[in-house]
């Protein structure tokens, strides 16, 4: 159905492949009727469901139908199939605003326009409820008349998602660009950690690279909450003023939008200065009615088969990781805490080949399992040790379909028995499968 040159439900003539993600296919395509380019988000439906997205994907499609603006990709259609969803959206030639960071610094003016397009466009959907929660270059597209668009609203939030105490509690999107509040996981405010997003944007497309970084997420995390900020030495006073309301660690005294745009450095040049777009759809934008029922539904789609204990993993983001482990760092190497009695390590193979394995390592140990759930797996040994019988729990943490963290602790047993077995039998056994 998506094969380049294939024609899908007669209307639109599918062409070559854009890019790919976990989840989801994005091809060119034309529709038959207009010749009118379009870009086809395919998304697979039975991974979405065994991973819980659906309410997800859902929201994503509310959120296309509020936001309609010049500088936001827009959502034509949404067509479904037993086994696939099909978002039809705005084809937006030029490509990712990131590709154009990696090749160096933009200079300060062209730098401007993108932020006023970028803050224009936030505005609007904050005017509407809508928070993005994961603005990076890479999800602001380009158009051929290089003017910026924001994409991929996956990760948005509507007035709804907030609990009693009128915040959100989510802590979602992309480390480097995240705020300080939503670290913390106490509630945030969606505007203000938007805002934060846009700053740390800025700083990228002014210096060239980003203000908080480190190779422990951690540590990058340390320094986002302290906001301690280096200034390259070609930004102006006024750029500095700017970014330290952007990027203030408190959002209560962060800079608003409207604040934003009162700036002096912000209204340079600035066409629609104070102004909300009061925009209404071309003809070519033909929208069609949006079938949810169809779209979301899934009792008729294929069954795929496969371990059944591996479609209940547990969902970790990256705040989670932070929590489970002081100084985690990614590297995909052992790490063990102080009390030597877990340990944990990341892969980038499937939680089935990793399951699989710990259940050949039990075997060659002798090691009884005495509970398979979800990625949890309990083992212990089948005759008692110095201190009673040594028993093991190895758990798989799913973060993302090509990630999974793999956590592995003794629960009973001595120690030094769980070391000697980690050293000599379960790391060698392993390291074909630890990133």
């Amino acid at each position: 159905m998506t094969e380049k040159g294939n024609i899908l439900m007669q209307r639109y003539e599918m062409g070559k492949l854009l890019g790919k993600g976990s989840f989801a296919k994005v091809y060119h395509a034309r529709c038959v009727n207009t010749s009118h380019s379009v870009a086809i988000k395919v998304i697979d439906k039975d991974k979405i469901f065994k991973c819980g997205l659906m309410d997800q994907i859902s929201r994503e499609i509310s959120v296309m139908k509020l936001v309609k603006h010049p500088n936001i990709v827009q959502m034509y259609e949404v067509m479904a199939t037993k086994t696939k969803i099909y978002f039809v959206l705005e084809y937006v030639k030029g490509g990712e605003l990131f590709n154009k960071v990696q090749r160096g610094r933009l200079k300060e003016d062209v730098a401007r326009k993108y932020f006023q397009q970028l803050i224009s466009a936030i505005d609007f959907c904050h005017s509407r409820g809508v928070y993005h929660r994961d603005l990076k270059p890479e999800n602001l597209l380009l158009d051929e008349s290089r003017n910026l668009k924001i994409s991929d609203f996956g990760l948005s939030a509507l007035p709804d998602c907030k609990r009693q105490d009128g915040l959100l509690h989510t802590s979602c999107g992309t480390p480097a660009y995240v705020a300080p509040e939503v670290i913390s996981r106490k509630g945030y405010d969606g505007a203000k950690a938007d805002i934060w997003a846009c700053g740390v944007i800025l700083y990228v497309l002014l210096a060239g690279y980003l203000p908080f970084q480190d190779k422990n997420l951690v540590d990058m995390y340390k320094k986002i909450c302290k906001a301690q900020l280096k200034w390259p030495s070609w930004f102006s006073s006024d750029i500095r003023k700017l970014l330290r309301r952007l990027l203030h660690p408190n959002p209560s005294a962060r800079i608003s939008i409207a604040e934003i745009m009162e700036h002096p450095w912000f209204r340079i040049g600035h066409p629609n200065h104070g102004k909300l777009f009061d925009y209404t759809m071309n003809s070519t934008d033909n929208v069609m009615p949006i079938d949810m029922n169809l779209a979301l539904d899934h009792s008729n789609a294929n069954t795929v088969g496969g371990n059944q204990a591996v479609e209940k993993l547990t969902n970790l983001n990256a705040f989670d990781i932070i929590s489970l482990s002081n100084g985690f760092d990614l590297s995909g190497i052992f790490e063990e805490n102080s009390n030597k009695e877990e340990a944990k390590f990341t892969s980038t193979n499937t939680a089935s080949t990793i399951i699989t394995k710990l259940e050949e390592i039990a075997m060659s140990l002798r090691l009884k399992i005495t509970k398979k759930c979800g990625g949890l797996l309990k083992m212990e040994c089948s005759k008692p040790g110095r201190k009673g019988v040594m028993s093991l729990n190895a758990e798989v943490f799913h973060i993302t379909p090509n990630f999974h963290l793999v956590e592995i602790k003794k629960t009973n047993g001595d120690t030094l028995e769980y070391q000697k077995v980690m050293k000599q039998v379960m790391r060698p056994a392993l390291k074909d499968i630890v990133w």
